[in-house]
């Protein structure tokens, strides 16, 4: 705000800085991820301090200075079993040096610093694979979450099981938690579509919880004799999650 860089300066004198301290402890404000947040009076006045000291660039967190805690000659003795035989992998590195050495970094160190090296991978094999989709209607169903608005004060959530192969949303439901019975209740209905859909499928929606509520929505499913959707009607059926509401 315009009026706030004046009075962190010199234009204000300290009792007026101090008030408009307060003013923005209490407030709410947007972090760069878009969450609301509160900012400290202390955090305030240290901020304040920097900026009247050196400007903006006070104000820039310093890079942080790690240390590293293993010893270059362990993760030196780790690279040469590596490339001794390229197939081990960092739990296999990871025995080896606690055998011979008595001792060992993590096998997640081991793995990072195999990625640094650039000793990861065993061939030189540069094949291309498709990204996996299943063949048919109904023969995959995928589920997510996604945070919805505030309702009345109170945070929504929406349960979608979207079919793998037509991008059809079999079922969904908006609720005010995230947990496993609006899951089932997602599920529900869009398992009772498919039998209704196919009298000779064996599905069974049994397994569910008896007590879980029905879904606010109807399911979609899609039927497998039907013909594929063309690319541009299943990236529209997946974009329409942004146009279900509660």
């Amino acid at each position: 705000m315009p009026w706030s860089r004046t009075c962190w300066t010199t234009a204000c004198t300290t009792r007026e800085r101090g008030r408009l301290a307060r003013e923005l402890a209490e407030k709410e404000h947007i972090d760069p991820f878009g969450r609301q947040v509160k900012v400290s009076r202390g955090t305030i006045d240290r901020w304040t301090r920097d900026y009247r000291r050196g400007g903006f660039a006070a104000l820039v967190p310093e890079p942080r200075k790690a240390v590293p805690r293993t010893p270059p000659e362990v993760l030196e003795l780790a690279a040469a079993l590596k490339r001794e035989n390229p197939g081990r992998t960092a739990a296999q590195v990871q025995w080896i040096l606690r055998t011979t050495q008595g001792w060992s970094p993590t096998e997640r160190t081991l793995q990072r610093h195999f990625v640094n090296a650039g000793l990861t991978g065993t061939s030189n094999d540069t094949s291309v694979f498709g990204r996996f989709e299943a063949t048919r209607g109904n023969e995959l169903w995928t589920w997510d979450a996604l945070h919805g608005p505030k309702i009345g004060g109170r945070k929504t959530y929406l349960f979608a099981f979207i079919d793998d192969h037509s991008w059809a949303i079999v079922g969904h439901r908006f609720g005010f938690a995230e947990d496993t019975v609006r899951l089932a209740a997602a599920l529900r209905p869009a398992l009772s579509a498919l039998v209704s859909a196919s009298p000779n499928r064996s599905t069974s929606t049994t397994g569910l919880p008896s007590w879980t509520p029905g879904c606010c929505g109807p399911a979609r499913p899609w039927r497998s004799g039907s013909p594929t959707p063309s690319r541009d009607a299943r990236r529209a059926g997946a974009k329409s999650n942004a146009s279900l509401g509660p």
